[in-house]
C-alpha cells in the first residue's frame, strides 16, 4: 500500500502547528480561504473541484492531528487518512520536527499518490512559513491562480 510522508524542521512551537492545523484561522492561511467546519468534518474547497474535500478530524492534540477522508472527492482519497506528528527538536522547544503521512491508498490509486504527494509538499512548505512568520499564504484563494508569479490576463 502506498504512503506519502514528508518530514520538515519547523521553527515554531507545537502549539503554534496545533493551531495552523486544527483551527480555521490556521488552516485557511496555508491552505485554503474557503473552508468550513460540520461538526468533526474539515470541508476544503479549492478551484476547479467538483466538490470540497471532506476530512473528519480524529485527533488534534500537541502531539498529533489526524484527518480520515470521508468525501468522495477526490475518489483516490476515500477512506485514507493524514496524520501530521510532532516531535521536539533537539535544537530547542521553540523548534519543532513536524512529520505529514498520508496512509492507507487503495493498490490501485495509480497517478494520484505522485500527484497527491507533490501537493502536499507545497502545502507542507506554506504551512512551515505561515507556523514560522504569522504571515498567511494560502495555496489555493479564489479568483487567484494557486501558484504565485503566474496571474490571470486582466480584462
Amino acid at each position: 500500500m502506498a504512503e506519502i510522508a514528508l518530514q520538515v524542521d519547523v521553527a515554531a512551537p507545537r502549539e503554534r502547528l496545533l493551531a495552523a492545523l486544527d483551527t480555521r484561522e490556521g488552516l485557511a492561511s496555508w491552505w485554503t480561504t474557503e473552508l468550513d467546519r460540520e461538526g468533526e468534518d474539515l470541508l476544503f474547497t479549492v478551484e476547479d473541484a467538483p466538490q470540497p474535500l471532506r476530512l473528519r478530524r480524529e485527533r488534534a492534540d500537541l502531539e498529533r492531528v489526524a484527518w480520515r477522508s470521508v468525501g468522495v472527492f477526490p475518489p483516490a482519497w476515500q477512506g485514507t487518512t493524514v496524520t501530521w506528528d510532532f516531535f521536539d527538536h533537539p535544537d530547542g522547544a521553540r523548534q519543532s520536527m513536524l512529520l505529514l503521512r498520508h496512509l492507507g491508498w487503495a493498490a490501485d490509486a495509480g497517478p494520484s499518490v505522485p500527484v497527491a504527494a507533490g501537493r502536499w509538499a507545497e502545502l507542507v512548505v506554506r504551512l512551515k512559513d505561515y507556523a514560522q512568520s504569522g504571515r498567511p499564504q494560502p495555496l489555493f484563494v479564489p479568483g487567484r491562480h494557486p501558484h504565485p508569479g503566474v496571474h490571470a490576463e486582466a480584462d
